[in-house]
């Protein structure tokens, strides 16, 4: 069966906003509890109604948790920070990729499904960033990321024909350590790393797949990791739930 956003008025959206930005921010922490519904129909000259639609879409974002007879409070993990630069280094021997052991580092239990490995035409900025000519095909390896249960990420991963060729990249099985440390033992070890993240509203395979609430837009963020001599080796895009997640980039100044 097709998945379809809920609708809901344009009240309780907006009034929703408002509760999920204090949320984000952390001026209502989690365990705490939502004002009352008489005290939001008040702040927000809305109706019984329109104040239940609206706490039915937090609870539908897994920002918050209701009970019958029990007031609706912030869940404990209403939002993870995803830092870009712990996972760029090569896994050591024998070692998980570095977005699981993080990932448990943090508590987590985290697991990565191998949806897809084939040749194919990627994106119009992927190709551009691996300089592949017009129509010029790539390895492609997609995944499902989950962490404690629940989707989180879709990963498709993109790499030159010529450096994945001959290669466990080119098979439907994962490979120990992920293709950073594969790379590294080909001898293109990753030197550069350039995120461009931006929010869309997701597709329909993104909708799916990462059992999004309502409308509330996805963060895209295309990843290109060049080698010795500014060469491209991998271009990932990778897909999260927005209202989920925050990145931490962290820049040291002389």
């Amino acid at each position: 069966m097709t998945r379809t956003p809920y609708c809901y008025s344009r009240k309780a959206a907006r009034f929703t906003h408002d509760l999920r930005d204090q949320i984000m921010v952390g001026d209502l922490a989690p365990g705490a509890s939502l004002p009352s519904t008489v005290h939001l129909k008040e702040r927000f000259d809305a109706s019984n109604a329109t104040v239940q639609k609206a706490l039915q879409l937090l609870k539908d974002e897994q920002l918050v948790i209701g009970r019958a007879g029990a007031s609706v409070t912030v869940r404990e993990h209403r939002q993870r920070t995803v830092r870009p630069a712990s996972y760029m280094a090569p896994a050591g021997s024998g070692e998980p990729y570095r977005w699981l052991t993080e990932a448990a580092r943090n508590g987590s239990r985290a697991h990565s499904t191998l949806l897809e490995v084939a040749e194919a035409v990627p994106p119009a900025d992927v190709a551009e960033a691996l300089r592949l000519p017009k129509s010029g095909t790539a390895v492609l390896r997609r995944q499902l990321l989950t962490m404690d249960d629940e989707p989180v990420e879709l990963v498709a991963s993109y790499y030159p024909l010529d450096i994945a060729h001959g290669t466990a990249m080119t098979e439907p099985r994962k490979i120990p350590g992920g293709t950073p440390t594969l790379l590294a033992e080909l001898g293109y070890p990753p030197r550069l790393s350039v995120d461009r993240v931006s929010a869309r509203v997701p597709t329909q395979e993104q909708y799916q797949a990462l059992r999004l609430p309502g409308g509330l837009p996805v963060l895209r963020t295309l990843r290109v990791v060049h080698s010795d001599d500014e060469r491209p080796i991998e271009a990932t895009v990778m897909v999260k739930a927005g209202h989920l997640y925050e990145l931490q980039y962290e820049f040291r100044t002389e």
